[in-house]
């Protein structure tokens, strides 16, 4: 007899900036993941990623800690994790603004949060929607017959839109352009990538910018892509 299919692990590390609601945030995602077969634990810190035993039985992480740190330890066993096949998905500040302390940690992202431009200056309530905006994802040609983004059309949201500094090893499924405005410094609109996916050793990268808050992250258009991105890092 065949021994039955070992059930896949999904590592949920959360944490940081309680602005970006990680609780509420990654509770919306693990019946989903449940229900898609795998075994959830769930982490409040980095410190799980220096466990080579747990990494190596780890066939998706997702992970939402913002503007937290990371010691050198388990920086060196996440990328280790995902050289041997382990995927990583996140959204937002949760993966693209989470260890502004690693220098490798970004290299191995490919996408970190810059700024997000904010209103008109005499139309900001004084609160995080000051940085409220309505701006448009746009699906690339790539995004058009992604697994990830196929049968998503441009759609609109009205939150945080992310100024991405990145690189050239990300295939982009998504941008957004942040437009001139006589109030930024900038002189020609500015595309940044919105979601992606990154492709390191043998595992696979997703991200998503979209996801400030909950009511972003239940946007059909987004919640869709997280779930397929989710899928799709997956060992």
């Amino acid at each position: 007899m065949s021994e039955p299919a070992r059930q896949r692990q999904a590592l949920v590390v959360r944490g940081g900036w309680d602005g970006h609601h990680p609780v509420e945030a990654t509770e919306l995602f693990i019946p989903f993941l449940r229900e898609n077969g795998f075994d959830v634990r769930i982490e409040e810190s980095p410190a799980v990623y220096a466990d080579a035993e747990v990494m190596a039985a780890t066939d998706l992480i997702v992970q939402c800690n913002t503007m937290n740190s990371i010691e050198k330890d388990e920086l060196l066993g996440l990328r280790a994790a995902i050289e041997a096949g382990t995927g990583m998905a996140g959204w937002h500040g949760g993966i693209a603004d989470s260890y502004r302390n690693s220098s490798d940690y970004l290299q191995l992202i490919g996408g970190q949060f810059a700024t997000h431009p904010g209103r008109h200056p005499d139309e900001r309530p004084g609160n995080e929607e000051d940085n409220y905006l309505p701006y448009t994802v746009e699906i690339t040609d790539l995004g058009r017959t992604h697994e990830i983004t196929a049968g998503i059309d441009d759609f609109e949201l009205n939150t945080e839109q992310y100024w991405v500094l990145h690189d050239d090893l990300i295939d982009v499924l998504a941008t957004t352009t942040h437009p001139t405005q006589p109030y930024h410094p900038w002189h020609r609109p500015i595309t940044s990538p919105a979601v992606w996916t990154r492709l390191w050793g043998k595992g696979r990268i997703f991200v998503a910018t979209p996801g400030h808050s909950v009511d972003v992250l239940e946007d059909p258009n987004v919640r869709t892509i997280i779930e397929r991105g989710m899928l799709w890092a997956s060992r």
